[in-house]
């Protein structure tokens, strides 16, 4: 016999398991909620596209962008780097990727140039050209201080046309500029933007210092590094090389190396295989020399040394005197290289580097209490 209660309980779980079934039946039905909801209340009429909208012409603007792209776009190439490991057990070496990047067509000769850190520990590159053909580079040379370096795919085909060369002595804060590159592996991206500072200074991967930048808000991201930075002529102002931002992505904050350093570092490269530095024969150190400008009180590059039979020695520069209980007595002090103040080692440097060998620069020095010009002849640097 079933306990107290057990009917009347039954009765009710019976009732409302019966009443969400036809509840779910009514909602799932053609006159339910989701017959009216959902399917339009069962009258379809016949619809036809909508008609598009004439667009007339594109801006002239945007022609223009259209028009450098497409010229500007074969030139410019796709790089993948791989590099050799060896398999710590069975001692097997194999080659494994380990980057990509940017880089254009530089002469007919089928140079090309990237960024240094784009190729930096490689083993070997594979360049891919906008019709999907891959060529394996040789590695020319590099210069790690201006992060550039020089490709070269061979002979036996028709290479794109190089990038159209520009200078970038007169570029200007408010320019327009456009990037073209890889970001993220997506080839041939095209980003816009201005020219938003100049001579800007960035430190570079080997501890030095890369002067003369140029700073732009055009979208720069990881795989834009040693693609073109193009003014509004299609010309080549710049090499795209590095962003600021904490998360590694653009920040609307670019920096591009300016062609004219380009164009004076790539021949020696290519003739060469390196770059020579101009130089004055000169010691200098930048810890050393904060601290004894700061003692001094004085803006400006202390001379240490002079290396004997140098363009300083031939010219004249007096180098510091080391006193017999270790103190630095500082004779002369470059306070500035063709009237442009001089007021750090990296600034002094990257002046020198604006130039060439057999220039001859003036260099303003304080020497006791006077301030003294003197011509120097620049030699060959280490």
């Amino acid at each position: 016999m079933p306990p107290d209660g057990f009917l009347p309980r039954l009765f009710w779980t019976t009732l409302i398991v019966l009443l969400l079934i036809l509840g779910f039946q009514y909602f799932f039905s053609s006159d339910g909620l989701r017959g009216n909801f959902f399917s339009g209340g069962g009258n379809r009429a016949s619809v036809e596209p909508r008609v598009v909208q004439a667009r007339g012409n594109l801006a002239e603007d945007e022609k223009s962008t259209i028009e450098l792209f497409e010229n500007a776009r074969v030139s410019v190439v796709f790089i993948t780097t791989r590099q050799r490991v060896m398999d710590a057990w069975t001692r097997n070496i194999f080659s494994v990727p380990s980057g990509n990047g940017s880089g254009f067509i530089w002469d007919d000769q089928g140079h090309v140039i990237t960024n240094f850190h784009v190729i930096k520990g490689a083993s070997e590159a594979i360049i891919r050209l906008t019709d999907g053909r891959d060529y394996k580079a040789s590695l020319v040379g590099a210069s790690p201080a201006h992060d550039i370096a020089v490709l070269k795919i061979g002979f036996g085909f028709e290479r794109p046309a190089p990038v159209p060369l520009g200078t970038s002595h007169d570029l200007r804060v408010g320019q327009k500029v456009f990037a073209i590159g890889n970001p993220f592996g997506l080839d041939w991206t095209l980003t816009t933007g201005i020219i938003s500072a100049l001579d800007r200074s960035l430190p570079g991967g080997d501890g030095r210092t890369i002067d003369n930048l140029i700073q732009t808000d055009a979208a720069i991201n990881p795989g834009n590094s040693g693609g073109p930075l193009l003014d509004s002529a299609g010309r080549l102002i710049g090499i795209n090389t590095a962003i600021y931002s904490p998360s590694g992505t653009s920040a609307g904050i670019g920096f591009a190396v300016p062609v004219d350093t380009v164009n004076r570092v790539v021949p020696q490269i290519i003739s060469r295989g390196k770059y020579i530095r101009p130089a004055m024969g000169i010691t200098v150190d930048e810890k050393l020399n904060n601290r004894l400008v700061e003692r001094l009180q004085v803006n400006g590059v202390v001379i240490l040394s002079i290396a004997p039979g140098s363009a300083a020695d031939e010219a004249g520069l007096q180098g510091a005197t080391l006193t017999p209980d270790g103190n630095i007595i500082a004779n002369d002090i470059i306070i500035a290289l063709e009237n442009k103040p001089i007021d750090s080692v990296s600034k002094l440097l990257a002046r020198i580097d604006s130039y060439k060998i057999g220039d001859t620069i003036r260099i303003t020095v304080q020497r006791k209490n006077q301030q003294i010009d003197i011509p120097v002849t620049l030699q060959a640097g280490d």
